[in-house]
């Protein structure tokens, strides 16, 4: 090794060995120091002659060994900066060793001078507190003043911090520990009455949320952050409301769903969304139950590059699966969710492939290859303005698909099979809702075949916020743009629901089935589509009908003015969890099975009874989907 390469390592050494010896000297003054001063406080600083050679002498035997047990609990290897309670609990242990052989070894070392024990109890407490001191200084150093000049450029904004339990006093002491995130709490407010007055790292509880306005008289505040990521979405909007009349900022942290699965931290404040302002109470997921249908069992979702799909893979993933396959036909939706789970640490777990579940001997291959247990089918064509005028592609994907993968199911023995359905197949009135109630049908049917011995399951839900396709990015994109907004009629209602909401009671659907069962999801109140749009344009600081313009288009083809929750021949019953209720009906026959197959499905794959082409036009199709789907009103151009 040359002298030049050998230049860097030998600096290295020289700079260790500088800062080791600067330590030695500042733990020798800090102990040298608590064990001189301790004679004074033992004595009310009146030290008597008799003791005066024994101070020193103790003084000799004391400092050393302090020394050497702090190198051996490892305080001279530790970054001084990094100060915790481990390092507090080692510097105790070594204090206390310390304090011990300093009092065997005065017995013999000192040859009868006197060392009086409380000042080997003084010593002990004012070592601990001085060495401790020392190392908490250096970290609120390093954590408020030590982040360089870019961090003393960087905007402070002064925040009200709304909400005094953990995700509020969490979000204080990350702020004020870490300057560089550019927040400054200044007060927080509550409801509850009991926490008025208290201290929270420091910072005063001044009152309860609609106090805010006579506080910001007195305190300057830029943003308030509403940190109860627990609270219920009309308590946000009249949160968000009251504080928008006041002219300030708004901002929240993260939901409970993000911040108990590990995504985020509670320092990721962003602004509020619509999603707050519809959210509701977490759903409380009978976890022993999930775990048994879950933990170290092989889990496929189809689908599950999409919004439901690759939900149902994060939450399944967390669950602790032997193998989770993730099957899908879109390879870059697909690569996406892979990536994600891949940085989370379930890149073991995982298994991405690429697959339509129309191709049988694909899918045959996957479900032999890896034998599943348990089976979420998300893969399907929801778009229902699209389906409409193509109706035979909604009937190839979302309901030959699903008795293919079904009966494939079945014939392999996989134990649950769950369809992700929609409030859409209750009375039809689209091409995609139609063809969803057909595939739930078909399920009944397998079911109540004989040797049949999986349970199939098919879950209903409403709008989920946010997935691809939906109404509020349409909307967000018409914001940007200047406007319009458009709604298709001032009274046209949806139920909406979160998706990690949607997926958490889909699974709980996959615990209640004994199989053949239509389960639906308590959706809450539902949603004017007038006033979810009024709410994005507020949210996006605009006035609505004054700086956007809402315009009505009249509703489209297939669309219902509003969704039903259950159809006149099921019976609705209870289950034992209060958001997921259950229908029963007669399934129907074999031969209506055979109808299906032979009238709908066959002709949209291009053949007719006796294999030979044909293709059918929309209306004709719609007009055999009603023969097999009677309750279904279809549009016909």
């Amino acid at each position: 090794m040359s002298p030049d390469s050998a230049a860097p390592f030998f600096t290295t050494d020289r700079n260790r060995f500088a800062r080791a010896g600067v330590l030695l000297a500042i733990y020798f003054v800090l102990l040298a120091g608590c064990h001189y001063i301790s004679y004074e406080i033992r004595f009310d600083f009146i030290v008597p002659p008799e003791y005066q050679t024994g101070r020193l002498a103790s003084l000799a035997l004391a400092t050393p060994l302090g020394l050497i047990f702090l190198l051996f609990f490892g305080q001279f290897g530790s970054l001084l900066t990094y100060f915790s309670i481990p390092d507090l609990l080692r510097i105790v242990g070594a204090m206390a060793a310390s304090m011990l052989c300093t009092f065997a070894l005065s017995l013999v070392v000192m040859r009868g001078a006197v060392l009086p024990r409380g000042v080997l109890l003084i010593d002990f407490v004012l070592s601990v507190a001085a060495l401790s001191t020392f190392r908490l200084v250096l970290r609120i150093y390093r954590e408020r003043y030590a982040g360089g000049p870019m961090q003393s450029r960087r905007l402070v904004r002064r925040i009200a911090i709304l909400g005094a339990g953990d995700a509020g006093a969490s979000l204080a002491h990350e702020a004020l520990s870490k300057p560089s995130l550019g927040l400054k709490p200044i007060f927080f407010l509550d409801d509850n009455p009991r926490k008025r007055g208290a201290l929270i790292h420091g910072l005063p509880v001044l009152g309860g949320l609609e106090d805010i306005g006579a506080l910001r008289e007195l305190h300057r505040v830029d943003t308030c952050v509403l940190a109860m990521p627990s609270l219920p979405g009309r308590r946000v909007q009249q949160v968000y409301r009251m504080l928008a009349a006041e002219g300030l900022k708004v901002e929240i942290v993260p939901t409970l769903a993000e911040l108990t699965t590990g995504r985020v931290q509670v320092t990721k404040i962003r602004p509020v969304q619509v999603e707050d302002l519809l959210a509701r109470e977490a759903v409380n997921l009978q976890s022993m139950e999930l775990e048994n249908l879950v933990t170290e069992r092989v889990v496929l979702v189809s689908g599950a590059g999409g919004s439901i799909g690759s939900e149902l893979c994060r939450q399944i993933a967390s669950l602790n699966p032997k193998r989770l396959l993730m099957v899908e036909q879109s390879e870059g939706s697909l690569f996406a969710i892979e990536q994600e789970l891949n940085a989370a640490g379930y890149g073991t777990v995982a298994l991405p492939l690429i697959a339509d579940v129309l191709d049988g001997a694909r899918m045959r291959f996957i479900l032999g290859r890896y034998t599943p247990d348990v089976i979420f089918h998300a893969a399907a064509h929801k778009h229902v303005y699209m389906m409409e005028r193509q109706p035979g592609e909604a009937v190839k994907n979302n309901t030959t698909g699903t008795r293919r993968f079904a009966e494939l199911a079945s014939e392999l023995g996989v134990a649950t099979f769950v369809l992700i359905s929609t409030d859409k197949a209750i009375n039809p009135t689209s091409v995609m809702g139609a063809t969803k109630r057909l595939a739930e049908m078909h399920l009944q049917v397998i079911q109540n075949r004989p040797g049949n011995r999986t349970r199939f399951i098919a879950v209903r839900f409403g709008n989920v916020l946010g997935s691809s396709g939906s109404v509020i990015p349409i909307f967000k994109q018409q914001i940007a743009a200047g406007g319009p907004v458009t709604v298709t009629h001032p009274e046209v209602t949806r139920y909406f629901m979160t998706i990690p909401e949607a997926v958490g009671l889909v699974l709980q659907t996959a615990v209640l089935g004994q199989g053949g069962e239509i389960f639906v999801l308590d959706m809450g109140s539902p949603v004017k589509i007038i006033d979810l749009a009024r709410n994005l344009i507020e949210l996006s600081g605009l006035r609505p009908d004054e700086d956007i313009e809402i315009k009505f288009t009249g509703l489209r083809p297939g669309e219902k003015l509003f969704e039903e929750l259950q159809h006149h021949t099921e019976q609705l019953q209870p289950t034992t969890h209060p958001r997921v209720m259950r229908f029963v009906s007669s399934p129907p026959p074999e031969e209506w099975r055979q109808m299906c197959i032979g009238e709908v499905e066959d002709p949209c794959h291009g053949l007719n009874g006796q294999g030979q082409p044909v293709e059918l036009e929309p209306n004709q199709l719609k007009q055999l989907l009603k023969k097999l789907v009677p309750e279904y009103t279809p549009f016909l151009d």
